[in-house]
C-alpha cells in the first residue's frame, strides 16, 4: 500500500510540474496579454493544485495536510480573482487582443 501511495504521489507531483512548465512555455509563446494571462492563470492553478495534492498524499493525515489544504484553497480562490482583475484593468486601459486576420471587433460596435 505504501508503494502505491508513493507512486500516486509522484504521479501527481510530476503532472503538476508538467502543467507549470506548460504554463511557462505559454507565457513565452502566446501573442498578447490576454492569452498569456489565461495560460498563466489556468495552467498554474491546476499545476499548483496537483503538486499540493501530491504533497498531501505524502504527508498523510497530519497538521501539514491541513495547512496544505488551506494553501490550496487560497490559491484556488485568489488566482482566478487576480486574473479577472488584471484582465479588467487591461481592458479599461485599452489593451486590445491580437485578432486573427479578418476577425471582427465586436466590442467596438
Amino acid at each position: 500500500m505504501n508503494a502505491l501511495l508513493d507512486a500516486a504521489s509522484w504521479g501527481l507531483l510530476l503532472a503538476g510540474g508538467g502543467f507549470c512548465v506548460i504554463s511557462a512555455i505559454g507565457l513565452i509563446r502566446m501573442p498578447d496579454f490576454y492569452t498569456r494571462m489565461h495560460a498563466a492563470s489556468v495552467a498554474d492553478t491546476l499545476g499548483a493544485g496537483l503538486i499540493l495534492l501530491g504533497l498531501m498524499l505524502q504527508a498523510g493525515l497530519t497538521l501539514v495536510t491541513a495547512k496544505l489544504l488551506i494553501l490550496a484553497l487560497l490559491i484556488l480562490f485568489t488566482t482566478p480573482a487576480a486574473a479577472h482583475a488584471l484582465a479588467r484593468a487591461a481592458f479599461v486601459r485599452g489593451v486590445t487582443p491580437v485578432l486573427a486576420p479578418g476577425a471582427s471587433e465586436p466590442w467596438k460596435a
